[in-house]
């Protein structure tokens, strides 16, 4: 087993996880079955064939929609439509590995994962209503959501309180006889120029504890009072089309009013629900971020065949050489990690994997960030220039660190948790220290050096 504890042994560090967990963790696998891989290898012949060819085309929403419904029929054919979710709810029920393992794939191409139904963030709130939803919301919004009909948004950003910090939330959402009223601002509502519902995750009860003053609510964008005010620019959305697929808009919530079952789940376990999503996503996201890395990765190592400067191939250049070394280690030190943690997740449950999802989360975006700017290096000008997709992969890998929580606070949250391991010694002298284990060992051992002494003297 890894042991995530430096300083600790990999005995200790397993026993602290049977007591935590009721489970032996020191062995561990992730491996699939021939008849899943065989799967996976055709996913990724699809994609070469049938997604790659869509991404260098300026497609209204409509278009993308249009050219996507023969693709994704051939999908559920596979039986690998909207593979998040139980088959009762027309899933397969993968699991996060076999997920992980898919997401990989779809991470080759950011509209790939809409051809296969669990785009974000379609995809998250499905997992939501399956979780928190009624019979009645599954049945209104939920199964149209899966059979594609439907186009969903996850609004519980703020442009005037710290999304690191949901605790901070401004929009507010008051009993009004048996419904509600929400009022309030968000932004980064991705894709909601172009959703059916919203997912507001707004503040129900402001003086209970911080982590229960949120409920969230399913809101129609027809609702009077839902204002979509624009879709804000940014690095990543520069060929985006507005009120197109990905963007990431603005929304007023103007004394909106609810019923009462647009409720979702409990009141005050906004939270929780959000955590429920969150979680398996990051899973998710990483395993993309190593397709896309992947991808990057093929275009490094082809431009090092061919480009030829200052008397050879750039593949005989030992920075290059480093380039390629390094990043090969990176990608594969990063899927090991996260399909641990994906492992983690679908045998000892969500809190088990905490720590292991956090460490992914950091660690996936710097490997994705550096792969690729080291392709784009390789190529220069040309990888710098729209004629090649790294220019763009590098604009939608900053946003990595950003989303579903900065790096900052999964490197808090895991040094946090890490230190709960450890005690302050004993008069503030460090456990290691030299002087006092030497004392010590003259102590315990004073036999064999009083034997040495005598010896020496005869």
């Amino acid at each position: 087993m890894w042991n995530s504890q430096p300083g600790r042994t990999g005995s200790s560090v397993a026993a602290d996880e049977i007591e935590r967990t009721g489970r032996d963790t020191v062995g561990w696998s992730f491996s699939t079955e021939r008849e899943f891989q065989a799967q996976l290898d055709w996913m990724e012949e699809f994609l070469r064939a049938e997604v790659y060819p869509l991404e260098t085309l300026d497609l209204t929403n409509e278009q993308l929609r249009r050219a996507m419904a023969p693709l994704q029929e051939t999908v559920r054919e596979r039986g690998l439509w909207a593979a998040h979710l139980d088959p009762a709810l027309g899933g397969q029920g993968f699991g996060q590995v076999k997920m992980g393992l898919m997401n990989e794939v779809l991470g080759m191409s950011h509209i790939a994962p809409i051809a296969f139904g669990c785009q974000a963030p379609d995809s998250g709130n499905s997992e939501i209503l399956a979780i928190a939803g009624t019979p009645e919301q599954k049945e209104r919004w939920l199964m149209p959501l899966l059979a594609g009909d439907l186009y969903s948004a996850f609004s519980m950003t703020e442009p005037h309180s710290p999304g690191s910090d949901p605790t901070q939330l401004k929009t507010r959402a008051t009993k009004d006889g048996d419904g509600w009223v929400l009022s309030g601002r968000k932004w980064f509502s991705s894709n909601g120029s172009i959703a059916d519902f919203l997912i507001v995750m707004a503040v129900t009860d402001p003086d209970a504890r911080p982590h229960q003053r949120a409920s969230m609510f399913i809101v129609p964008t027809d609702t009077p009072g839902v204002n979509i005010l624009r879709d804000v620019g940014t690095m990543d959305s520069l060929g985006i089309k507005k009120g197109g697929y990905s963007t990431h808009p603005e929304i007023e919530y103007d004394d909106v009013r609810l019923p009462a079952d647009a409720l979702l789940g409990a009141e005050g376990a906004g939270f929780l629900i959000a955590q429920q999503r969150l979680y398996p996503g990051r899973i998710h996201h990483c395993m993309r971020w190593l397709g896309q890395a992947r991808r990057a990765f093929d275009m490094l190592c082809e431009r090092a065949t061919y480009r030829y400067a200052h008397g050879s191939v750039l593949g005989e250049k030992q920075t290059v050489q480093n380039w390629i070394a390094d990043s090969a280690a990176e990608m594969k030190a990063a899927r090991l990690m996260t399909l641990q943690a994906a492992w983690v997740m679908d045998t000892q449950g969500v809190t088990a994997a905490r720590q292991d999802i956090a460490l992914i989360k950091f660690y996936g975006a710097k490997v994705l960030h550096d792969v690729i700017d080291r392709a784009l290096q390789a190529h220069g000008s040309l990888g710098y220039s729209t004629d090649l997709p790294l220019e763009e992969m590098y604009r939608w890998a900053r946003a990595a660190r950003i989303y579903d929580g900065p790096d900052e606070v999964h490197r808090a949250s895991v040094a946090r948790q890490i230190l709960r391991g450890y005690e302050p010694p004993a008069d503030d002298v460090p456990t290691e220290h030299i002087p006092t284990r030497r004392a010590a060992a003259r102590e315990r051992f004073a036999w064999l050096l009083d034997t040495a002494t005598s010896d020496a003297i005869l």
